[in-house]
């Protein structure tokens, strides 16, 4: 997902590491895509080395130099598979953590359950609220303009939330019944 998404940074313009690493950061990556920070410069160095970003520039910055990197032609292809291969993941993702401890939350004291159960909750509420705030300022910096397929990612994250959130609400109200 990290060269993917480096691939996508650049295919918008040249970019050094940092801006790039600024660029996923702003939008959340790590939350939505699961990108580290830190994975951008070792994506970066494979892909040059394979020829899919190459350097155009070297700017000096204090004491040190900044690479500017652009995508190349192979690396544009690149990025197609890339994105082809995501969009035909068959992987779906489960919380099993989750899943686990229901099965096994009878055999744990109801009010530790509960409770657990609870601070579950509150964090997905909190996820839902740091969601909401990326949205807010995905369309703060794109002028209120979307696209449409952001918007359904964003409609999808929602969704999973609630949902796991009324997964918990109804295995709190089984467990409070026994």
């Amino acid at each position: 997902m990290t060269k993917l998404l480096v691939l996508a940074m650049l295919s918008m313009q040249p970019m050094s590491g940092y801006e790039i690493k600024s660029m996923l950061e702003m939008n959340d990556a790590k939350r939505w895509a699961g990108v580290l920070p830190g994975s951008i410069y070792n994506a970066l160095k494979k892909l040059e080395r394979d020829g899919y970003v190459e350097v155009v520039s070297l700017e000096n910055s204090g004491h040190r130099q900044k690479a500017i990197y652009r995508i190349t032609p192979k690396g544009e292809d690149y990025q197609q598979e890339l994105a082809l291969e995501c969009l035909g993941s068959e992987k779906i993702n489960y919380p099993t953590d989750l899943y686990t401890g229901i099965s096994l939350a009878y055999e744990i004291p109801k009010t530790e359950a509960i409770s657990r159960l609870k601070k579950n909750k509150k964090q997905l509420i909190l996820e839902s609220q740091a969601v909401k705030t990326g949205m807010n300022a995905k369309e703060k910096a794109l002028q209120g303009d979307i696209p449409q397929l952001t918007k359904i990612v964003f409609e999808h994250m929602f969704n999973v939330i609630e949902a796991q959130i009324k997964l918990i609400d109804a295995t709190i109200s089984i467990i409070e019944k026994r």
